[in-house]
């Protein structure tokens, strides 16, 4: 999720973030995170949420915005390491497929205004 403010309102983080805010906790399919103290009304500060749940908050602070998450589940690590195939074009112009890079350790870094 990226925001460029650390208090958004419920609806907006469920939705982008596709956990439900529930009295047991932070739940999405059967994983429940228990959350201490429980966020009350329809605003909530995502920078404690994220600390609660195990997210990762980055702050980019010449933009002013954050992204938090995506979540790790039982761990922290994702559930998943394998990015889609990305064909896009190197600074030279030449096109890069990510795939050619399979079986190395790769960080992307990628930012979006939306």
């Amino acid at each position: 999720m990226i925001t460029d403010s650390l208090t958004v309102d419920r609806a907006t983080f469920e939705q982008r973030t596709g956990w439900t805010l529930k009295p047991e906790g932070a739940c999405k399919g059967d994983h429940c995170i228990p959350l201490n103290p429980a966020p009350e009304g329809d605003r909530l500060d995502v920078g404690v949420l994220a600390e609660q749940m195990g997210l990762p908050v980055v702050h980019d602070a010449d933009h002013r915005v954050w992204a938090i998450g995506p979540e790790s589940i039982g761990a922290r690590s994702l559930a998943s390491a394998e990015a889609p195939n990305l064909t896009l074009p190197d600074l030279d112009g030449k096109m890069f497929e990510l795939h050619s890079l399979r079986g190395r350790k790769v960080l992307i870094v990628a930012w979006s205004p939306y």
